[in-house]
């Protein structure tokens, strides 16, 4: 029964109940029309006088809806309006202005179908409830007033006003049953006359998948470079403090390669913030490449006191901009992975050459006991696979050496755990780690 009266008289049916009265209220100029139409063409001075021919002017109003319903705007008005009173899902209705005749002549279907259901409905709201009331009230008013009430003969039978308050009881449920009736159908319908076509879909899947790229590049920049950044200063600083009382010259060093690294970094910040905020211009920071920013990561990697060994069989004045950036990213996030999990002063040897027309990265670091743990860890190897894969390359990480019995070695951009993940066990000690990529020198296919 509770079913029953929520379905009726629940939230969601009255909301509906407000978009058929919506539909209703637009529909009265349409019957005026209508009306000038009927009245001369039956003879009559009082069209809404009668019945049928309000339902005839009703009827001759809704094919100048459907006609009208061909403004732009009808279709994003109609279906934000079904959306907060019909409870339809957004992605399930086009938001845009009709374009093409199919679309158009949905859009058409659909408002005749508004108005014409609420029209309906918004007629019975207003003479049934009165009605209603009237019928419920009858036997105390027939008690009082007795025959100055002027009822019909059928009214002189007891049984039938003992069963007045019963008809009007019925009538009310009769207007909600027909009003949620015509708002269940009407949410039905919505999505097939007001929803995308294919071409909308596809639009907008597009456009999602853009919008994520353009997140995704962000969050690999944002990572890559002040990652970077807060892993090197961390142990420039730490290095500096251990030896800042034997060592002066050391900390003058590191504090000049932090103040070096902090500056670089907040250019390359406000650079990514600005495409971050709409409308505003780009930061004016250019984005490091190999060839004029290596041999400043290099220098401020070394001043933390780790051994950088790099060799270059490349020419990076040689290499598209966009590869020199992504090489530039990679090598960058090598790096701060040795920075975490090499171990103090280990050495790291980076390897940068051209062979059979594709640029090879590699960085190898021995990694001397088992791995820390990082919650959360990996997001920067993710980082590297999706730059590899966007340049049509690959990239792999994982132990050069055997791993220990009962652990895994995952070759692959996208499968790779990163030192230190918690998803695998560690490399055995004295193993190297080795972060490769081979990126094509012209991009992908």
């Amino acid at each position: 029964m509770s079913t029953v009266a929520r379905s009726l008289f629940g939230r969601r049916a009255r909301l509906r109940w407000i978009h058929l009265i919506l539909g209703g209220a637009l529909a009265m100029p349409y019957v005026l029309v209508g009306s000038v139409v009927v009245g001369p063409v039956t003879g009559s001075s009082d069209v809404f006088g009668s019945l049928p021919l309000q339902l005839g002017s009703f009827a001759v109003g809704l094919p100048l809806a459907a006609v009208t319903s061909l403004f732009p705007l009808t279709r994003p008005l109609e279906s934000a309006a079904v959306r907060w009173l019909c409870g339809v899902d957004t992605d399930r209705l086009a938001l845009g202005p009709a374009r093409t005749r199919g679309e158009k002549g949905r859009t058409a279907a659909w408002f005749t179908l508004h108005l014409g259901f609420g029209g309906i409905i918004a007629g019975m709201s207003l003479a049934l409830p009165p009605f209603a009331a009237t019928l419920i009230v009858l036997p105390v008013l027939s008690g009082l007033l007795g025959s100055r009430l002027g009822l019909p003969e059928v009214f002189d039978h007891a049984w039938v006003l003992a069963l007045a308050p019963v008809a009007g009881v019925l009538s009310l449920a009769a207007l909600a049953g027909c009003a949620a009736g015509c708002g269940a159908l009407l949410a039905r319908w919505a999505p097939l006359l007001l929803g995308p076509t294919p071409r909308e879909r596809l639009a907008a899947a597009e456009a999602r998948a853009a919008d994520l790229a353009v997140r995704n590049r962000l969050a690999r920049e944002l990572h890559d470079s002040v990652g970077h950044a807060l892993s090197a200063v961390t142990l420039q600083a730490s290095a500096a403090r251990r030896v800042l009382d034997s060592d002066p010259e050391f900390v003058r060093e590191a504090l000049a390669a932090i103040e070096d690294t902090t500056r670089r970094t907040v250019g390359e910040l406000d650079a990514v913030l600005g495409v971050l905020r709409e409308g505003d211009a780009p930061g004016t920071a250019p984005a490091p490449t190999l060839a004029a920013d290596l041999d400043r990561l290099l220098r401020r990697t070394r001043a933390g006191g780790q051994r950088v060994s790099a060799t270059v069989d490349a020419d990076p004045e040689a290499l598209p901009p966009l590869l020199s950036r992504e090489a530039y990213r990679i090598v960058q996030e090598g790096l701060s992975n040795a920075l975490k999990h090499a171990g103090e002063r280990a050495a790291v040897d980076v390897r940068i050459a051209v062979t059979d027309g594709e640029l090879e990265i590699t960085v190898e670091n021995p990694v001397t006991g088992p791995a820390p743990s990082r919650t959360g860890g990996g997001h920067g190897l993710r980082g590297i696979a999706d730059r590899a894969r966007l340049l049509g390359g690959t990239a792999t990480a994982g132990p050069a050496a055997a791993p220990r019995p009962g652990s895994t070695t995952t070759a692959g951009p996208t499968a790779t755990p990163p030192q230190g993940s918690t998803t695998t066990a560690g490399p055995t000690p004295a193993q190297t780690w080795r972060l490769h990529a081979r990126l094509p020198m012209k991009g992908p296919a």
